[in-house]
């Protein structure tokens, strides 16, 4: 039947029996494609049920439907025209992971973040009434993005306004609602039905008669939240409706019908899913498949990269572990991402000094910021990407007020299939427009220990250390690593020609490049600034006045470290003798996923493409070595 699925449209008429089915295949084809692409699957598997509910209730895409996070859209871009591509999801030029809105009229709102959905609704909602429109807006809140905190802004805001809308809950782990069964069900259909509403606004004028308003009002809300919860979501002047079963097609329609034909206020519609849904392995994964690599259908066991060097991640946690077996006021902090910043281990050695706080990077920043007042040692791992949410706490809580809290920058740079969304691009830049901060990146994976052991050791102002996602680069651990003097950076390779600083993971493509230079007699300084903020001033007069050529290099966007060189130099009149200075970064565009590789390539970072703009800029007219290079 889901052969018969074009658009949403062919949903509409079926048979509750049709749409169960329908459900069915439409889960065996999410296995099947995310089996060849990887992706999130447990979330996807959870919301099958919803999604053929909520494509068969309402008149999409004039009806609005808001997915939050948008990693659980697979089934949603199935039934709206895009299960051609699936099996191209997350590839070079493919279906994007999240909701895009220039992939599909049904994806109004783009979302890779948490916490967005119902704020970006309700601004749909308001635009339709000021339009005079009557059309339906949806935000699908699941997956952990009620600890986020905008969530609770956006309903007391809708609330308030009395605003038409449905908010529909899908919690799928989070332990907040009474068991499911039978009895929830009826009663969930009950009081969002038309009988009982009619039922309710007659008993309101009667009781309003006889002056009895709030005693009628309080024995309503004791009746429905004994038997249903969902009093902060009244509170907040949401018409509750549930708890009900994620996974009952039947029950979904009859309440999302009746959600629909509400005509005022907004209306939060509470549904139990099940992370992993119907497919076994997931269901019994403590993960519940939450993000996966390619995988055997049949047995469900994911692909495995070839053994290499430990990830970037991994040897973060080591080295938080060795601090924290020494300093007993060191604490971890994480915003909802212990296994993804690897804080899972520093968790299971010292579970009292490790917070998990949530989807709520503006409070982890904060909070942090309190420990590090009174005297703890705080690292709050945040991925870039999501430390922007945080911004504000860094500015004013952190920065303003010297606090040493130590950041941890996750997935710095360029993620691959991730694309746009989850890219930290924009660190170097909005971190170092704040005064007293420092700044480090790691140019490896020894490099990373003792940046550890450095920020670990800064106890009078903020420290930031950013390292990429994957392996590093294949270098022996340093058994005991030792700080590094703040703002020195290194030579790697002396040359005398050309110079390539690099700040970050680029070095070893740095390397590659002045190899590339010197076969065509083009002798090639490398160096490591290895900080951003506070700058190596004495090493950059020195590259500065021994070169004809220097080359800045960083994994982050335009506004970043060769901004802050280009500040430097300019500042004591070092860029008026003839340097001729280029600085690479990433390009002043949201790059679409790829994988890594070409990636690089787009944004000119990788080797070819360095030695490229070197010879450019020595403006020598070399058509012969440039050609060598750029192949």
């Amino acid at each position: 039947m889901l052969d018969e699925v074009r658009t949403p449209a062919d949903l509409k008429g079926r048979s509750k029996a049709d749409l169960r089915q329908i459900a069915d295949e439409l889960r065996a084809e999410i296995v099947s494609a995310v089996s060849v692409t990887g992706g999130h699957l447990g979330s996807a598997l959870g919301v099958v049920e919803l999604t053929v509910a909520l494509h068969t209730v309402f008149d999409t895409p004039k009806d609005k439907i808001v997915w939050d996070v948008g990693h659980q859209a697979y089934p949603h871009k199935i039934l709206t025209g895009r299960r051609d591509r699936i099996r191209t999801l997350r590839q070079g030029g493919g279906l994007s992971g999240f909701t895009k809105r220039d992939e599909s009229v049904y994806d109004p709102f783009g979302a890779a973040h948490a916490g967005t959905s119902v704020s970006a609704a309700s601004g749909f909602a308001v635009s339709r009434d000021l339009q005079g429109e009557k059309n339906c807006v949806i935000a699908v809140v699941g997956d952990g993005a009620m600890s986020a905190g905008m969530i609770y802004e956006a309903m007391n805001n809708v609330g308030g306004m009395h605003t038409r809308m449905i908010i529909i809950l899908n919690d799928n782990d989070m332990s907040i609602a009474p068991p499911v069964g039978a009895m929830s069900h009826y009663l969930s259909r009950t009081v969002s039905s038309k009988g009982y509403r009619k039922v309710r606004s007659l008993a309101k004028r009667f009781v309003r008669k006889l002056g009895l308003e709030g005693l009628t009002k309080r024995a309503e809300h004791s009746v429905r939240n004994f038997t249903m919860g969902g009093d902060l979501f009244d509170a907040l002047g949401c018409y509750y409706v549930g708890p009900i079963d994620g996974h009952d097609i039947s029950a979904l329609v009859d309440v999302l019908e009746n959600a629909r034909d509400m005509e005022n206020g907004p209306v939060l519609v509470h549904v139990v899913t099940q992370k992993g849904k119907g497919y076994a392995p997931a269901e019994s994964a403590a993960d519940k498949y939450h993000g996966v690599s390619k995988f055997n259908v049949i047995t469900g066991e994911q692909a495995t990269a070839k053994a290499g060097p430990p990830s970037y991640t991994k040897v973060f946690a080591q080295e938080m572990v060795r601090v924290a077996e020494k300093d007993q006021k060191v604490v971890a902090v994480t915003a909802a991402m212990p296994s993804g910043t690897g804080l899972d281990a520093f968790a299971t050695k010292f579970p009292d000094r490790c917070f998990d706080v949530g989807i709520a990077e503006q409070h982890a920043v904060t909070f942090a910021a309190g420990m590090a007042a009174d005297g703890m040692k705080p690292f709050a791992a945040i991925y870039s990407t999501f430390l922007q949410r945080g911004y504000d706490s860094v500015v004013h809580d952190v920065a303003i007020q010297k606090l040493p809290v130590r950041f941890a920058l996750d997935r710095a740079g360029l993620v691959g299939a991730d694309g746009a969304t989850h890219a930290g691009s924009f660190d170097i830049g909005f971190l170092g427009a704040l005064p007293g901060f420092v700044l480090m990146a790691a140019a490896d994976e020894t490099e990373l220990q003792r940046m550890v052991a450095t920020a670990h050791a800064i106890d009078d102002r903020p420290s930031a250390f950013r390292y990429p996602r994957g392996e590093g680069v294949g270098l022996p651990l340093l058994d005991d690593p030792q700080p590094l003097e703040i703002g020195k950076g290194r030579i790697v390779k002396q040359g005398t020609a050309i110079a390539i600083l690099s700040y970050g993971t680029r070095l070893a493509e740095c390397l590659v490049a002045a190899d590339m230079l010197e076969k065509q007699g083009l002798s090639t300084t490398v160096a490591d600034a290895r900080f951003a903020k506070p700058l190596d001033e004495a090493l950059l007069a020195q590259l500065a006045k021994n070169h004809e050529v220097l080359i800045t290099i960083e994994e982050g966007s335009v506004g970043g470290f060769g901004a802050f060189v280009l500040h430097s130099l300019a500042g004591r009149g070092l860029l008026d003798a003839g340097l001729r200075i280029r600085t690479l970064t990433l390009p002043d565009i949201f790059q679409d996923h790829d994988t890594p590789e070409k990636m690089y390539e787009l944004a000119g970072l990788d080797a070819r493409s360095i030695a490229a703009s070197a010879i450019k800029a020595l403006g020598r007219g070399d058509e012969r070595a440039l050609k060598l290079i750029v192949g």
